[in-house]
């Protein structure tokens, strides 16, 4: 069967909704890249998608947080961001990371609190414009 150009071919992720006090989303834009996205990534072999957002997180801005504690939101598709002819299928989790601060590591270059207002001049990923920016 040879395959329809049109369709594009998935990447399977786990993606963050974190939110502070203030209701403002965090995203991040990883180096080499423009649009900001929910922190989150692509599985190892054998992990759980609360596995992944768990290891994810840590690695790219040192959130710790338990896997278990993660709120599903469920599976949401959208165009990627960074990888044309490419669709993101995320699961999404809310997570609340207490006093935690996020801080930039591995592959992030840069993060920001937004809400829709504040991110009208930002390039922001398909995934969180679409369905988790705040008002």
């Amino acid at each position: 069967m040879i395959p329809d150009a049109t369709t594009p071919r998935l990447i399977h992720v786990s993606a963050a909704v974190i939110t502070d006090d203030d209701g403002r989303l965090l995203l991040v834009r990883k180096a080499g890249t423009t649009a900001f996205m929910q922190p989150g990534g692509k599985p190892e072999p054998g992990e759980t998608p609360a596995e992944t957002l768990a290891r994810e997180l840590a690695e790219e801005v040192g959130l710790r947080v338990d896997p278990d504690a993660l709120e599903p939101l469920g599976s949401f598709t959208a165009t990627a961001a960074n990888e044309p002819g490419f669709a993101v299928v995320a699961d999404v989790f809310r997570v609340d990371i207490g006093d935690q601060r996020p801080i930039p590591d591995a592959e992030i270059a840069e993060l920001r609190w937004v809400t829709a207002a504040t991110a009208s001049g930002l390039e922001i990923a398909p995934l969180a414009r679409e369905y988790f920016l705040p008002a």
